[in-house]
């Protein structure tokens, strides 16, 4: 009865289909290179809290005289990468001056998400210009 301790091991085996082979002195053996790695996902706005962002007003809202005076726009912002929709809403104000389509603003305040579109009530801003002169 054969034990553990008889049982064939590698070298009896033999070297079968190069499992035991080595490489040729002198040769170089090839080094896998890693995966490259994937480019993470850019992060979305967050549902709510503070951001601070800057993009190009794309079209505006006025509110009629008979409303409450408010005064919207709609300002496509490049957010980590992905262009966002984001409103500003300037409660108490009929217009804003220089605030027209086509302006670069940056602007801060608190984010909230009113019928699922991000939206910025009464932020800080500052009017950077038009694309075309900066």
């Amino acid at each position: 009865m054969r034990t553990r301790q008889d049982a064939p091991g590698p070298a009896d085996r033999g070297n079968r289909a190069g499992r035991f082979a080595t490489a040729p002195p002198g040769a170089v053996r090839p080094v896998p290179l890693p995966a490259p790695a994937a480019e993470p996902l850019p992060a979305p706005l967050p549902q709510r809290g503070r951001i601070k962002a800057h993009g190009v007003i794309a079209r505006i809202t006025i509110a009629p005289a008979t409303a409450p005076p408010s005064f919207a726009v709609l300002a496509r912002i490049d957010w980590n990468g992905a262009n966002e929709d984001v409103r500003i809403v300037w409660m108490g104000q009929r217009r804003v001056p220089g605030i027209e389509a086509g302006v670069a603003l940056r602007f801060e305040g608190m984010l909230s998400r009113v019928a699922g579109t991000p939206t910025v009530y009464n932020p800080r801003y500052e009017i950077i210009g038009r694309p075309e002169e900066y």
